[in-house]
């Protein structure tokens, strides 16, 4: 089950990664931004093809979008100086907790 939850997270830091590029791609204008965004969603992809082989496809989608969503927040502050009102970022929170009780009381399929 570890192994699961690692290719849920690389596929998380996957989609993120090719998500920051976008505004860096320039609307696909840049090729090596472009190129490595697509390689980033690609494996993200493909990464999950493994995860809902074990875990229900609602836990994962919940997970990658809901962690997707919150570090996608976090570093749009850092790196590109955005700013969000205390409602989004409690929100945000609450998104990350409601991730935390969907993992906890989720059935496995082995």
């Amino acid at each position: 089950m570890l192994k699961t939850y690692l290719f849920l997270i690389g596929a998380i830091f996957c989609e993120v990664a090719g998500t920051m590029l976008l505004p860096v791609s320039q609307n696909f204008t840049k090729l090596i931004p472009t190129t490595f965004l697509a390689i980033f969603y690609l494996t993200a992809f493909y990464l999950l093809t493994f995860v809902v082989n074990k875990l229900p496809i609602a836990i994962v989608y919940a997970t990658w979008s809901g962690l997707g969503i919150f570090t996608i927040a976090i570093l749009g502050y850092i790196f590109f100086k955005q700013t969000l009102a205390w409602q989004a970022i409690l929100g945000l929170f609450l998104i990350v907790i409601g991730v935390v009780l969907v993992n906890s009381f989720s059935v496995k399929s082995i």
